[in-house]
């Protein structure tokens, strides 16, 4: 018997998964704030979704964690490159600019994706998609404010956003072609699981000192303090697994271009979230050159000419 289709319950579904990760985005920030470095942060992210994963898939479905030798290097190059890079590269962008601003740098990403399909696919693209250049690029010279002095922005937390827009494009293109043989979500599980083998390497948890998870760190809500290790718990299981359960689970309800337009608001909630709780505040110009930015990307989620056969976001990485 088909799955009764339920837009409402999809729209509810990836707004939800948006605003946990707008969250996660502050969370992280105070974590970086707290002396984490980035790689670390993000291997503690990788590692811990793994696992949780694994875990949820073993007792839910074994057989699908069956991996075949032949995808191990698209694996490879979806959770080095999908997975480990995005969420480092943001982590570094987060680290020296607002929430908000970074992800709207990151989620520049369909306009990449776009270019892409047309210049190396030869697939065509709705004249839309020049619109969606022009205003993407128009915005982000209004979030950088680049009349003053140069920009009023990070240079390296600029170069790093648009990275981990790079490498999360990749992600997308990527995970088209692995969804053509494998399920969603056993397919980001193992990208997790490349992506925390290579922090294993490029991080070697022996030089990882675990008594920092014990310490306590400030909120920014008045006096409250929390150990690090809950803040990486929820950067886990709120942060990584849980919105990636509501982003698949809204699939079956919503269209893949229609999912990824709703999960625009992300940078909108980010900021909201960063502003009531760590006071960073976004000029005028910023604000109205974040909303310039996000019509360009919802222009370019539509500029293909035929839906992608499978979900063009498995899993969002943003934060």
């Amino acid at each position: 018997m088909p799955r009764a289709v339920r837009p409402a319950l999809g729209y509810a579904f990836t707004l939800a998964a948006a605003a946990l990760f707008a969250v996660n985005g502050t969370v992280s920030t105070l974590a970086l704030q707290a002396g984490v470095p980035p790689t670390r942060l993000t291997a503690l992210r990788c590692t811990g979704a793994a696992l949780v994963l694994l875990a949820a898939l073993a007792l839910a479905a074994p057989d699908r964690l069956r991996v075949r030798a032949r995808e191990l290097p698209l694996l490879a190059v979806f959770g080095v490159v999908g997975v480990a890079l995005t969420q480092f590269l943001y982590y570094v962008a987060i680290g020296r600019m607002p929430v908000g601003i970074a992800l709207v740098f990151e989620m520049t990403a369909p306009v990449f994706i776009a270019l892409y399909v047309w210049l190396v696919r030869r697939e065509r693209v709705r004249s839309r998609l020049w619109a969606a250049l022009l205003l993407s690029l128009s915005g982000l010279v209004l979030v950088a404010q680049v009349w003053q002095g140069g920009g009023s922005l990070d240079v390296v937390g600029v170069a790093a956003a648009f990275g981990a827009a790079l490498c999360l494009a990749t992600y997308y293109l990527v995970g088209e072609r692995g969804t053509v043989s494998r399920d969603p979500v056993t397919l980001t599980c193992w990208s997790f699981v490349a992506a925390a083998l290579f922090w294993a390497l490029a991080a070697p948890w022996w030089e990882f000192d675990t008594g920092v998870l014990a310490e306590p760190v400030p909120l920014s809500l008045g006096d409250l303090r929390l150990p690090l290790w809950l803040l990486v718990g929820w950067i886990v299981v709120l942060g990584a697994a849980a919105p990636f359960w509501l982003s698949i689970a809204a699939l079956p309800h919503l269209a893949p271009t229609t999912a990824g337009l709703v999960a625009t608001v992300e940078p909108v909630f980010a900021s909201v979230v960063a502003w009531l709780w760590v006071e960073q505040v976004l000029t005028g110009w910023q604000v109205a050159g974040g909303a310039v930015v996000l019509t360009g990307i919802a222009l370019a989620q539509t500029a293909r000419t035929t839906e992608p056969p499978v979900p063009e976001t498995p899993v969002p990485l943003s934060s």
